[in-house]
């Protein structure tokens, strides 16, 4: 949100001079964000960061005034609650990540299981998650009469709107029917697609940047140059104008919610779970490797670009060029292990859709197979130097379990094409990732699988990304 959206609206209101639209920011969680930014005023910087024609790392630095202040959801529900039911609240936005939409990944579904919705589904006062703030503040609106909202999701899942709406009317219906059928027929849940690539801010580049400005920041925040945000224009309550700060207002935005999961998400995916195994730790780095720049390209253009919808006056070649010209970024310093993190949450989004269109068609999966036994052979918990490293994903231990992880360190060479296809058949046949795609590809799948596993934990991840390369020719 702040290497986004706050800037975005940041621009509106100094180009149309409106005042109304400052933000409170709620963190579900942690108070690190709150206790850095309110002694500030809200205050921080936007730091973007490239490279210039020679390679020489270069900044821009502006500070980011619109939002009024930060609260933490768990020490003070109440009023996050109150908050949402306020008359001049006017839009709710989530940046939360997949994992934090208690969705199941394979089909979209609530998880009513889910530890924090059956907390949230009988501790009305103090709930835990978004959706459960989300209603119960919405319950508090109507009982006071304050009219509808807009729920506006930003995160990278496939018509996220659409997804929060099913979600959040799922919850409601069992707190109050009627309930669920106000917000159903007046609050509003456009979909939007937000493409910028925002690293995790380091006490680096906190230090770098408050000697820079000659005052301290406790909490700046790093983005590339590049920004679009497309938004279907369904707002209950008004909106701020912003198209003033480089927004884009759509008739829907499926189209370009598709195609940056798939190429952008889908392609960082690869290049976060190949460079981790192989001990490229940053994407610019990874992307520098020959094999695998050339790879990501053929990934985009064999295996992902005849998947995508039309999207009139869109240059593909073009795109593709400038995303591995993005990805290369030397100044944004990108860890492999920050995009790793919670793959079972996103792999359904970012490579299942498009794997399931390539199989419909018939047509190639090799590459996409690459990154899942990269992503099977990174769930193993060590790089191919033997580096240990923590698997950070909410189904890792479950995943870990149902396929018998870690034990790939006994295995000699001679036994290991059979294991490969043992593991390749047991990720395959887990549902709560996997449920989406067709029984009947699955054959193919965990023979293009164990075949990459194989090749991965054999020879490497370059002689791996050589192989495919060479088949390509």
């Amino acid at each position: 949100m702040r290497a986004h959206l706050a800037p975005v609206n940041e621009a509106a209101i100094s180009a149309a001079q409106d005042m109304r639209w400052g933000i409170v920011g709620v963190s579900l969680r942690q108070p690190d964000t709150r206790d850095a930014l309110n002694p500030q005023d809200g205050l921080y910087t936007l730091a973007i960061r490239d490279a210039d024609p020679d390679g020489a790392s270069r900044e821009q630095l502006q500070v980011i005034g619109c939002i009024m202040q930060v609260l933490v959801a768990p020490e003070d529900p109440d009023t996050v609650l109150r908050q949402i039911a306020a008359q001049n609240t006017r839009i709710v936005s989530l940046t939360i990540t997949e994992k934090g939409y208690c969705q199941h990944p394979a089909d979209g579904s609530l998880q009513f299981d889910h530890p924090d919705i059956v907390h949230d589904l009988h501790t009305p006062a103090s709930p835990r998650t978004a959706v459960g703030f989300i209603v119960y503040g919405l319950q508090q609106r109507h009982a006071t009469g304050n009219g509808p909202l807009t729920l506006m999701s930003l995160d990278n899942l496939p018509s996220n709107g659409h997804l929060l709406k099913k979600l959040i009317l799922d919850f409601a219906e069992k707190v109050d029917p009627a309930l669920a059928q106000w917000i159903g027929s007046t609050c509003t849940f456009p979909c939007s697609m937000v493409d910028r690539i925002v690293p995790r801010t380091t006490a680096t580049d906190r230090q770098y940047i408050s000697a820079t400005l000659g005052l301290t920041d406790a909490w700046p925040v790093i983005g590339e140059p590049f920004l679009d945000w497309a938004i279907e224009d369904d707002f209950a309550g008004g909106r701020p104008d912003w198209n003033l700060g480089g927004a884009r207002f759509v008739t829907t935005a499926a189209p370009w919610e598709t195609l940056k999961l798939r190429m952008v998400n889908g392609t960082h995916s690869c290049i976060a779970y190949l460079g981790a195994l192989a001990g490229w730790h940053t994407v610019d780095v990874a992307v520098g490797q020959p094999a695998l720049q050339y790879f990501l390209d053929t990934l985009m253009r064999k295996e992902i670009e005849p998947t995508l919808p039309a999207l009139p006056g869109l240059d593909i070649a073009g795109y593709r060029k400038s995303l591995l010209e993005r990805f290369a970024n030397p100044a944004l310093a990108h860890r492999t292990q920050q995009i790793a993190m919670d793959g079972s949450q996103k792999i359904p989004q970012r490579w299942l859709g498009t794997l399931g269109d390539q199989l419909t068609a018939g047509r190639s999966i090799s590459h996409l197979a690459l990154c899942l036994a990269a992503w099977l052979r990174y769930l193993e918990g060590f790089d191919q130097d033997g580096l240990v490293f923590e698997i950070q994903d909410p189904l890792g231990h479950v995943l870990q379990q149902h396929l018998g992880l870690p034990s790939a360190r006994s295995i000699t060479d001679g036994a290991c094409m059979k294991e490969c296809t043992r593991l390749a058949r047991a990720l395959c046949n887990f549902a709560p990732v996997f449920a989406c795609l067709e029984s009947t590809n699955t054959p193919l799948l965990v023979t293009e699988i164990a075949s990459q596993l194989y090749l991965l934990r054999t020879q490497g991840v370059v002689a791996a990304l050589q192989t495919s390369n060479q088949t390509d020719d």
